[in-house]
C-alpha cells in the first residue's frame, strides 16, 4: 500500500475540501395541511404527527 512521503499541508487539503458543502434539504408541502415539511420524515402539526399526509399519532385525543 503506497503512503505519501511528506505530509500535505493543511492550505492543500483545505482546497480538496471545499467542494464539499452541505447541500440545501428538499421540502415538500403536506397535502393535508399545508405545511412544509423534509420529505420522507413525518412531521408534527397541532399535536397530531403526519406521515404521507395521514395521521400517525394523535396526541390531542389523549388529553
Amino acid at each position: 500500500m503506497p503512503n505519501p512521503k511528506r505530509r500535505h499541508s493543511s492550505t492543500r487539503r483545505d482546497k480538496r475540501r471545499t467542494h464539499q458543502n452541505a447541500a440545501v434539504p428538499t421540502l415538500s408541502t403536506d397535502s393535508a395541511t399545508g405545511t412544509l415539511h423534509l420529505r420522507h420524515r413525518a412531521h408534527w402539526e397541532e399535536g397530531k404527527l403526519y406521515y404521507k399526509g395521514k395521521v400517525v399519532i394523535d396526541k390531542t385525543a389523549n388529553d
